[in-house]
């Protein structure tokens, strides 16, 4: 074989390797159920729909469910399987227990997309899309098109929530490097954090922040004062009640808007997670701009769900899709 022929063959071998690293996100398509179960989408919406006209702070929870998903073994679902004897699930991690809410729903719709088009819609998908609804609902449009196609995992495992997902007291470096694990930008970083526009958090999440902070002071000083007098109204120190919840965004808890980021600025953010975003030269100014240009962050902030949506997705034959969503098959 001539020295050209080879180097154009060895040309087209790399291209193709190329290719196949972002294969499986890439085949996830829009409408994906459209000949199998084209009332997937539906079904789902009507589902998210009725369970969040009684309990509106439900659709923070399928938000906080579907990233809780992504962000450990990639949007497989793996989050809705249940613990067994032998293992402790992610579900139950003391990251995620009980903060996360709305699997419920995820039940309800599943068990209707069963009925109607069975072992066809993964339970993946049905949380991408929940979750994408739950969005919606607070403005009665519909905010972006869900690629679906993902299939399900088999694997659970409480322990891998620690090494994966950020957590409350975070600085920017810590977010910065647990959003590059998953190939998400700091960019997207700070546009995803705007999800706790809507939602609540147990006081044990920051109540570090409002009684005995560290060994100078006692309160957070980049908390602000009467906020922080506010919160300690609602999470006495020393209570043992875990049912105590405060809004993440007390100015509109239920509306996703870019008042999380004025906030901030006012040095209202609950946790050191969220002020913490205006302590650094690079992610400050994009605080700043999503404070001010709310429309522009929410079409930034849609537009990296669905780039969230795609971390590390099973498609084709890998996984399975699951009948059940809280039991592998």
């Amino acid at each position: 074989m001539g020295l050209r022929i080879r180097l154009v063959l060895c040309g087209l071998f790399m291209v193709l390797m190329m290719c196949c690293i972002g294969i499986q996100a890439d085949q996830l398509q829009v409408d994906f159920y459209q000949k199998t179960c084209p009332q997937a989408e539906n079904i789902v919406r009507e589902e998210v729909f009725k369970a969040l006209s009684k309990i509106i702070e439900l659709a923070a929870g399928l938000v906080r469910m579907h990233f809780h998903d992504c962000f450990v073994r990639g949007c497989d679902g793996s989050v809705l399987i249940d613990s067994t004897p032998g293992n402790t699930a992610e579900k139950d991690s003391p990251i995620n227990n009980p903060s996360l809410r709305g699997f419920e729903v995820i039940d309800s719709a599943k068990t209707r997309l069963e009925a109607q088009c069975k072992g066809v819609v993964s339970c993946a998908d049905i949380l991408a899309f929940a979750a994408r609804d739950s969005l919606a609902f607070t403005e009665m449009i519909i905010p972006y098109e869900v690629p679906a196609g993902r299939r399900d995992g088999r694997v659970s495992l409480s322990s891998e929530t620690f090494a994966n997902l950020p957590g409350p007291n975070f600085n920017v470096s810590q977010l910065t490097q647990s959003f590059q694990k998953q190939n998400l930008t700091q960019k997207d970083m700070v546009t995803l954090s705007g999800a706790h526009t809507i939602g609540r958090s147990h006081c044990g999440s920051f109540q570090n922040r409002l009684y005995n902070f560290n060994s100078t002071v006692s309160q957070d000083p980049s908390l602000d004062a009467n906020y922080a007098a506010e919160l300690k109204s609602q999470c006495p120190q020393g209570s043992t009640n875990t049912s105590l919840v405060v809004p993440m965004d007390p100015t509109s808890q239920n509306t996703v808007d870019s008042n999380y980021f004025k906030n901030i600025l006012k040095n209202r953010g609950l946790f050191i997670s969220d002020q913490t975003l205006i302590s650094d030269t690079a992610t400050a100014p994009l605080v700043r701009a999503n404070a001010v240009f709310g429309g522009i962050w929410k079409a930034k902030f849609y537009d990296a769900m669905v780039k969230m949506g795609r971390i590390g997705v099973l498609t084709g034959t890998d996984g399975e899709i699951r009948l059940n969503c809280r039991v592998i098959n």
